[in-house]
């Protein structure tokens, strides 16, 4: 038996001994709120709604970011007529986010955790004639019972980081096995494309950046309105989809700024909406109001902790630029095509790997963009509230060098639809 071979079984009879107590890893979850307690069947495999008629394709996204780049394909592919999608993720938010905002003809469920019978139940109810993975999403009992069944496999909007590919790498045979049951694999770029070349997959394309093809987030007209009354004519810091560590970065920012605009506003919107208490506790004796009790900045607030969910594009609508978490922390960048989509300009720390060739696009139109530490952000932040007319002109840029990234939905749909065409009905 070969490494590979047995690496993939030990992992299978695992999973099936750890099957016993997955109900009781579920609950502890719920308790934390990392699962929806009145749909933890659907992680074990049991369907809460039932098949449509007719041909189902499944998309698959890990969390938010996953599946909303996934919604503009999730459309495209709705409208081949007698086909459904069903659309899975394995994050609570992300269940949310998705009820509000599949297209007519989309069902969601969350994701079956890897174990061989809750796999089974999933396919054997659902039975799509293929499964489109957003990312890079490798589950070896899902992705082994998906193709004994004649499912089409894809990866599509693929990444690989540097990290996992380097990890992959100490299992390259593993790797290999696993990558070949995939029909086709679109990568985000030729980085990516490579990385997963060399690592065994088969028929790589570059498919391009879906998110570069997803529609800005929406924003509540009322809601927008009162945020905008509240805020008035304050200057506004907006740090958005901000991860720990970044706060002790940018609440120094804040108070640089505000020795020369005393009645700035900092708004912060944490990634994990769970963290504003801590955030809140951060601030220290800096005025902070939270938005998941109910406030709304008023004058004397300081700092506004937008810890609610789905809401991003309500702050992105009211702040001329947009600091992007997840950067200053070696995570990696959260989406920076968003905020540019709405004209933006965009300020980032030194870690975008995430998003590499979007950053680069960005920054280049921008000619500014990059910040390393808190003095650099008050420093640049403070010659954008000094000429908002700059502002407003880098955000235009930045716009256009995201609208200059699209075209990935087509080149993915073209792929997908010659697989499709070659799928067991």
């Amino acid at each position: 038996m070969s490494s590979s071979s047995f690496a993939l079984l030990a992992y299978r009879y695992a999973t099936l001994a750890l099957a016993p107590i997955a109900p009781l890893a579920l609950s502890r979850r719920a308790s934390r709120g990392k699962e929806d307690s009145a749909r933890m069947g659907e992680r074990l495999g049991h369907a809460s709604l039932a098949r449509p008629q007719g041909r189902l394709v499944w998309v698959h996204g890990a969390s938010v970011g996953e599946c909303l780049a996934a919604l503009p394909l999730v459309e495209a592919l709705l409208k081949a007529e007698g086909r459904s999608v069903l659309v899975t993720s394995g994050t609570v938010t992300a269940a949310k986010l998705m009820t509000e905002r599949l297209p007519e003809g989309a069902l969601h469920q969350f994701a079956p955790i890897d174990l061989p019978r809750a796999v089974s139940r999933f396919l054997d109810h659902w039975r799509p004639e293929a499964a489109l993975f957003v990312d890079s999403e490798i589950w070896p009992n899902l992705l082994a019972a998906a193709s004994a069944r004649g499912i089409k496999l894809g990866i599509v909007n693929g990444r690989m980081s540097q990290r996992s590919y380097i990890g992959w790498r100490r299992a390259r045979r593993t790797a290999a096995r696993l990558l070949t049951l995939y029909d086709i694999c679109l990568a985000q770029d030729e980085v990516s494309a490579e990385r997963f070349r060399a690592l065994g997959a088969r028929n790589v394309q570059v498919g391009g950046n879906l998110k570069a093809d997803a529609p800005p987030p929406p924003a509540d007209a009322t809601k927008l309105a009162s945020l905008s009354r509240a805020i008035g004519t304050r200057p506004l810091l907006l740090a958005a989809s901000t991860h720990a560590g970044e706060e002790e970065i940018l609440l120094p920012a804040h108070d640089m700024l505000r020795r020369t605009y005393p009645d700035l506003l900092t708004i912060i919107v944490p990634r994990h909406p769970e963290r504003g208490p801590q955030i809140a506790m951060l601030c220290g004796s800096r005025p902070a109001v939270l938005r998941s009790q109910g406030g709304e900045p008023e004058p004397s607030t300081a700092i506004y902790v937008a810890d609610t969910l789905g809401e991003l594009g309500l702050f992105f609508r009211v702040a001329p630029f947009v600091f992007m978490g997840g950067s200053l922390i070696p995570h990696g960048g959260q989406n920076p095509l968003e905020a540019a989509k709405l004209s933006r300009t965009v300020l980032a720390g030194p870690h975008t790997d995430n998003f590499a060739q979007a950053y680069e696009a960005i920054f280049a139109a921008q000619g500014i963009g990059r910040v390393n530490s808190s003095l650099e952000i008050s420093t640049l932040a403070a010659r954008l509230l000094a000429d908002p007319s700059r502002a407003e002109m880098l955000g235009e840029a930045a716009k256009g060098a995201a609208a200059a990234l699209g075209g990935a939905l087509e080149k993915t749909l073209s792929a997908v639809e010659a697989m499709l065409a070659h799928a067991p009905a």
